[in-house]
């Protein structure tokens, strides 16, 4: 579907069902950095410090385009048709158009047509390709734009859309998975693995996204695991945390654990009471909190043997073609601060239940300050070319030992050979 918002000829979009973003905000491109960063926390976003933010720009004039990927009638789509609704409605000389790509096709199509010289203004995703966008010169730098506006965010939103010290866009959303939980039938959420996984045993359904980024937060942090070392060299088969969390995984299966491939499919069945718990991201909360009401619950992740698990931890920004000409960047940057800044932040914070960076954003539910929590205590996703060279071969370590096709031990020695072939070294 094609959604355009315009004061002119273009279809304006007023507002949408009510839900939240499936696969939209499912991180499924290749996450990439600078330098392997080590596994600490980052900085939990500043969701509900007192507002410190500039004020909302107004007094915009022109016209731009921008490209976005939620998912069609999920919550995160309502709260961009709300906020450029308000932008335009702050801004009568401003006009926005709003193009809405399939979330998997985004990176791609901006690939396409910014390398070929076009696109549009501005696009949101999260950071998880930023590093191989810089490096192919598709986005562009937004310092001296930005730089009256870094106090609007909080650090860990900065530091996310900043790559060899410079800043690609101006930052929203902050994101790391969770588990969510159904308060009726698990009343006391489990707290670290051994728990997770007796609770599977005793009937209890668990689903899991087979996907690895869905389960990066076990093998890095809760087994003691770690991926690659200061060089970007892959060191999980050095170690034991990676095949344990692999074995776990597959011993979860083992116990009744319901393994989908399918996001929305695994979504569905928490959301229609066919599953009690699943590790899921909060562009779920919007639909979840619909059906569930009450009765959702989110939590960290349960901890392992060897400490805390470290989700992946991202941030979706705004980022600007390096094509258009400098005063329309700016034009541009002055949309995405007004979008994710204070006033539209709110839109995506208390209608889509997105954890935000922008300071001053006061969210009073709880279910979003927990994902808050989650991602200012996960692990910053990497923009290094190594750190994008895990996705494929631990996508299929994943898979060949879920599905019973390899040990653990083989898997990881397997994935982590193909990443260093790939990273050269």
């Amino acid at each position: 579907m094609k959604t355009r918002f315009s004061l002119v000829t273009l279809l304006v979009v007023m507002a949408m069902v009510l839900g939240a973003c499936g696969t939209a905000a499912t991180p499924t491109a290749a996450p990439v950095a600078t330098t392997a960063p080590a596994p600490v926390a980052t900085t939990a976003p500043a969701a509900t410090t007192a507002p410190v933010a500039t004020a909302a720009p107004t007094g915009l004039t022109g016209t731009v385009t921008l490209w976005q990927g939620y998912h069609a009638g999920g919550a995160e789509e309502k709260a961009i048709g709300d906020a450029v609704a308000q932008l335009m409605k702050d801004n009568p000389g401003l006009t926005v158009n709003v193009l809405e790509i399939p979330f998997d096709q985004l990176p791609n199509k901006w690939k396409t047509e910014v390398g070929a010289g076009g696109g549009p203004d501005m696009f949101t995703m999260p950071n998880d390709d930023l590093g191989n966008w810089v490096r192919g010169n598709l986005v562009a730098p937004v310092d001296d734009l930005m730089k009256d506006h870094l106090g609007d965010f909080s650090k860990a939103g900065i530091d996310g859309l900043t790559v060899d010290g410079k800043l690609y866009g101006v930052p929203g959303i902050i994101k790391a998975l969770a588990l969510t939980y159904n308060k009726s039938t698990i009343p006391n959420p489990p707290k670290t693995t051994d728990e997770l996984m007796a609770l599977v045993k005793s009937g209890k359904k668990l689903v899991v996204n087979q996907s690895n980024y869905y389960n990066f937060g076990w093998m890095q942090g809760a087994f003691g695991g770690s991926l690659m070392d200061n060089t970007g060299k892959c060191v999980a088969d050095q170690g034991t945390g990676f095949t344990d969390a692999f074995q776990y995984l597959l011993d979860l299966k083992k116990a009744g654990a319901d393994f989908e491939t399918d996001g929305g499919k695994a979504d569905n069945l928490i959301r229609q009471g066919q599953a009690d718990m699943m590790v899921e991201g909060p562009w779920v909360l919007g639909d979840f909190k619909k059906d569930l009401g009450d009765k959702l619950g989110v939590v960290p992740m349960p901890a392992g043997p060897k400490g805390p698990a470290q989700p992946l931890s991202g941030i979706d920004g705004w980022y600007i073609n390096p094509n258009i000409k400098p005063e329309q960047q700016a034009l541009a940057v002055q949309v995405g601060l007004y979008l994710f800044g204070q006033k539209g932040a709110g839109f995506w914070a208390n209608g889509a239940g997105d954890p935000m960076v922008a300071n001053g954003v006061t969210v009073s539910d709880p279910l979003v300050k927990a994902y808050a929590d989650a991602a200012g205590a996960g692990f910053p996703r990497p923009q290094s070319v190594e750190f994008g060279n895990w996705w494929g071969p631990f996508g299929d370590a994943v898979t060949q030992v879920v599905e019973g096709k390899m040990t653990p031990t083989d898997a990881v020695k397997q994935a982590c050979a193909a990443m260093n072939k790939a990273s050269g070294k």
